[in-house]
């Protein structure tokens, strides 16, 4: 089968050389094996997936890269959420049939045409979903549901303010959040973004090319007769948080998701105490190990408001597993409007968008 290989640590946007070529200290850290084995079925429970699409996640770059909080041992298959459709079943999986329609994630191994995982960690796709759809849900839309849902039990009427609105997790803040009946304001940078936004029924949005952050909320939060932000979504970090710390109301919740501007912002505890903040630490994937129903729960519900048309998935580019540089390159230029999605399940795609 194809696979994607990563024999080194370094930049994941070099196009990948064939296995074949020595991967020498000139040549990309990805390798793409046409050759690689198989996974076998390793228990009576366990199910062969042929992959159809694999979300390619910010987490992913930074693995490759060498700077991401874990670090697998080399050489690793990269990857975590996809869909596909079962291929064989162990001898006791009981809830699933070659051919169904099938989603999970994993720590490791999705850039490949095939993968193996427990019955237990797969997740049927309800009848009208989009499968390469269904493989952007689990990490991105997990995220924000986990952040949203369960740690700040976001309610109607609460402002919800979202930093790097146009990105993975953020597209999917903007919809959870409407899901739950908050005040959304985005936060992007360019035209097209805004423009996406607005799209979706975000009640502000600030563009950061041309408009700054303070005034421009403040100038709708009171037209809008209200207060300040309740909660605040922050994937990027560095200055665009310190700025948005200013916006916060008395009893404010911030969740720290991430830290794209590629700084780590300092939150002051005095101003937290004095104004009674909560600081919401947001892992997602440390879930897995410490609080697996949570993430069992969050992507049911997901998929059923994915199947009731409450949520969509914005797929920016798809790539094939041989270009998986120029879907690495998209992420590291800040060009994604949504998700990038690599294709699994046929040799030479080219660049779409879908």
């Amino acid at each position: 089968m194809d696979a994607l290989v990563c024999k080194k640590l370094g930049d994941p946007t070099l196009s990948p050389v064939p296995s074949s070529i020595e991967n020498d200290d000139g040549s990309p850290p990805i390798v793409l094996d046409p050759k690689h084995p198989i996974p076998e079925l390793k228990t009576p429970s366990s199910v062969l997936v042929r992959v159809k699409a694999t979300s390619l996640n910010y987490a992913n770059y930074l693995q490759i890269l060498g700077t991401y909080q874990e670090k697998p041992p080399l050489p690793f298959i990269p990857g975590s959420d996809y869909s596909g459709v079962v291929e064989a079943i162990g001898s006791r999986v009981s809830n699933f049939r070659v051919g169904d329609k099938v989603c999970s994630v994993v720590a490791l191994g999705s850039f490949a045409q095939f993968i193996v995982a427990e019955e237990s960690e797969l997740f049927r796709v309800p009848e009208g979903c989009d499968l390469v759809a269904a493989g952007a849900i689990p990490v991105a839309f997990g995220t924000s549901h986990v952040a949203l849902v369960h740690r700040a039990q976001l309610t109607s009427g609460q402002v919800l303010l979202v930093l790097g609105a146009a990105g993975g997790v953020g597209t999917a803040a903007v919809q959870i959040g409407k899901v739950c009946g908050a005040v959304v304001i985005a936060v992007a940078r360019g035209a097209e973004k805004v423009r996406f936004l607005k799209s979706m029924g975000v009640d502000h949005v600030v563009d950061l090319s041309n408009e700054n952050v303070i005034s421009s909320v403040k100038e709708f939060l009171k037209a809008k007769k209200l207060k300040g932000v309740d909660v605040l979504y922050d994937p990027v970090g560095g200055k665009l948080t310190k700025e948005s710390m200013k916006l916060l109301n008395w009893g404010a919740q911030i969740l720290v998701i991430g830290f794209a501007s590629g700084e780590i912002p300092l939150i002051p505890a005095n101003i937290a105490l004095v104004k009674n903040w909560t600081v919401h630490g947001l892992y997602w994937g440390s879930y897995r190990i410490h609080r697996p129903r949570i993430l069992e729960d969050s992507l049911r519900e997901l998929l059923s408001w994915l199947a009731k048309g409450l949520i969509t998935v914005q797929i920016s580019h798809a790539f094939a597993l041989s270009e998986a540089n120029l879907a690495f390159a998209a992420i590291k230029d800040r060009k994604v409007i949504g998700k990038v999605m690599v294709i699994c399940d046929g040799p030479g795609r080219t660049r779409s968008k879908i």
